[in-house]
């Protein structure tokens, strides 16, 4: 048994597709990224429109829905689905057996463990202060714990960890972490200090919003 390759896709040179492997319209598999082999296992079903760029390494019986992105250097187990318009970043763990649903974003530095179940429409971030100067060094993923369960259009904010088989409630913003099986809902959103009171989440000597000098 072979891949089957729509005409009407891109698969680079330097992809590894596993036997049974199902490419449809439209995609395109292992261009951009770095110049390093993308390894997809068998029995893979990639639906039109999805791009997965170079360097990922993907398990058995992956899928994908329409216009999934996936980013290079990701590491994703076996029996993995991502729904349609995801966007997964680069530098993703996502272990065997989760689920992501469609219109979901995991940005770089996530984990997302065996088992774990992401509902339609969930934001993971990892950026403390967006548009910081050193946006880049203060970066913190998200962990989604073993056969945690994360309800629709729920939020995580940057560094969260979500302990195993914890339920967070569709709609929730979560700023901080989740014990192992703890049931979490509702919103967070509250005046807490100005922005200028912000600092450095990781030391670094600096405000991540100076006041802007005056417009003469």
């Amino acid at each position: 048994m072979t891949a089957t390759i729509s005409p009407l896709s891109v698969v680079a040179d330097g992809v590894d597709l596993g036997d049974g492997a199902v490419i449809e319209d439209l995609c395109v598999i292992g261009r951009n990224g770095p110049p390093e082999r993308t390894v997809i296992g068998h029995g893979a079903t990639i639906r039109s429109h999805t791009v997965i760029y170079a360097g990922n390494t993907i398990g058995s019986n992956f899928a994908t829905g329409h216009h999934v992105l996936l980013r290079e250097a990701n590491v994703i187990g076996d029996n993995v689905s991502i729904g349609s318009s995801t966007v997964v970043e680069h530098h993703v763990t996502i272990g065997d057996g989760v689920r992501i649903h469609s219109q979901c974003f995991i940005p770089e530095y996530s984990t997302l463990e065996p088992g774990a179940w992401i509902g339609p429409r969930v934001t993971l971030t990892n950026a403390p202060f967006p548009r910081c100067p050193d946006v880049s060094r203060c970066l913190a993923g998200v962990t989604i714990g073993r056969d945690a369960r994360v309800g629709a259009n729920a939020t995580i904010l940057p560094g969260v960890r979500i302990g195993e088989r914890a339920l967070i409630g569709a709609g929730a913003i979560v700023t901080k972490d989740v014990p192992p099986g703890a049931v979490v809902v509702g919103p967070a959103a509250r005046q807490v200090k100005s922005i200028d009171d912000l600092r450095c989440p990781v030391g670094l000597d600096h405000r991540p919003y100076p006041v802007p000098e005056p417009v003469e």
